[in-house]
């Protein structure tokens, strides 16, 4: 679904569009989870939601970047867009509201439709599907065995991140969660270092699994 590569004269307006796009997006997406999810509070203060829409707006010109024109780019928009936001909201309340989680599993979903049936990318599609269900199953496992390493909430985020992962290969999907593990054990080390012994820190999982996400997607071959 990568673009092999395209002319320079057409690659910096099209980053800096996709780029800014997600810039606009992303307080706008703050302002309608804040209205439809009043339980999470207001929205985040004003340095918050600078740095949310800059980190959203660097991750979309990745992804313009990397994959260039394409029918699969809005995908992957979409989840740096909303990828972003859950994991601003589980940094602050470790909780991955539901309603976000499905709508990034069938925004997803949606939108890998038009590249798997248009560019007769069926096995992509199906793959993507079948990536879903196997790191829902792998994380509600983990989850059984040791609720208290790994949460509800990261279990049901695991399908998105598996559909994403999925439609890219099975090496994306399992480097990609592993990855995932990986990032949450160094930035558990961090943290720890930097808290007293005595003070029991828990280390939100999600943004290391969007993550490792969006990295398998620019960074893996």
């Amino acid at each position: 679904m990568f673009a092999a590569g395209y002319d320079s004269s057409s690659w910096w307006p099209w980053v800096v569009a996709m780029a800014l796009l997600g810039c606009v997006l992303s307080p706008a997406t703050e302002a309608l989870i804040a209205r439809r999810l009043p339980r999470l509070g207001r929205l985040p203060s004003l340095p918050v939601r600078i740095t949310t829409a800059a980190l959203t707006g660097l991750v979309c010109a990745a992804f313009a970047a990397r994959i260039g024109i394409s029918l699969g780019l809005p995908a992957y928009i979409f989840l740096a867009v909303l990828g972003v936001q859950l994991a601003r909201i589980d940094i602050a309340l470790h909780l991955l509201p539901n309603p976000l989680v499905l709508a990034l599993l069938a925004g997803g979903l949606l939108l890998l439709l038009a590249p798997g049936i248009l560019n007769q990318q069926a096995d992509n599609l199906l793959r993507a599907v079948l990536g879903a269900a196997i790191l829902f199953a792998g994380y509600l496992l983990l989850g059984l065995i040791s609720p208290g390493g790994i949460g509800m909430g990261d279990v049901k985020l695991a399908a998105p991140v598996g559909l994403y992962l999925g439609y890219l290969g099975w090496s994306h999907l399992l480097h990609g969660g592993l990855l995932g593990f990986v990032l949450n054990g160094l930035i558990t080390v961090v943290v720890l270092r930097r808290k007293s012994s005595e003070t029991v820190t828990e280390v939100a999982h999600g943004p290391s699994m969007l993550g490792a996400t969006a990295f398998a997607a620019l960074f893996f071959a």
